[in-house]
């Protein structure tokens, strides 16, 4: 019996090593995943909100061709982002219950509309549902002199609370989240 048993588990590892080793992993992602937090000091483990997101870069092409300007767009790459509120907050004057929403913007012109969707775990926007939409908030579209490449997202504090603050190529596209 005892020889059974140790030729059973001599199997069971050989199996389990060629079964491991022939695993294919994939390349590094081009547009990897990131996240934003505020507050944003590591030292503060009780986080307001957190965004997780898909970082796209220009690489020689236009941000229009990326983000369309008045379509719907994942605002980022791969997965729509997911932003988590851990508390009730005021997001860009509406009020929005703790919890997780998907986020999607419509770029302009002169402004965005940004977007809090209730459906989770959407690649891109292809299955964007408007009736599942939470708030819908306008901001102004700025800029700045400096090119960012990547797609970002940062938390910035301000005089009244903080901002989710969207950046790519000059573009700058802030929301007001009060706490």
């Amino acid at each position: 019996m005892k020889k059974v048993f140790t030729l059973a588990t001599l199997l069971l590892a050989v199996v389990m090593t060629t079964s491991v080793s022939a695993q294919d992993f994939s390349g590094i992602d081009k547009s990897p995943m990131d996240m934003a937090a505020y507050p944003t000091d590591y030292k503060v483990s009780e986080k307001a909100v957190r965004i997780i997101y898909g970082r796209p870069q220009l690489k020689g092409r236009s941000m229009d061709e990326l983000a369309p300007t008045g379509k719907v767009w994942r605002t980022g790459a791969n997965e729509a982002p997911e932003i988590t509120f851990y508390k009730d907050v005021n997001f860009g004057g509406k009020d929005i219950k703790a919890g997780t929403y998907s986020l999607f913007t419509i770029p302009g012109e002169e402004e965005w509309t940004i977007i809090l969707n209730k459906n989770l775990n959407q690649w891109g926007s292809y299955f964007y549902d408007e009736s599942a939409d939470v708030a819908r908030v306008t901001v102004p579209n700025g800029s700045d002199s400096a090119s960012l490449e990547e797609f970002s997202i940062a938390f910035k504090d301000a005089k009244d609370g903080t901002s989710l603050v969207m950046g790519w190529d000059k573009t700058r596209v802030a929301v007001p989240i009060t706490m």
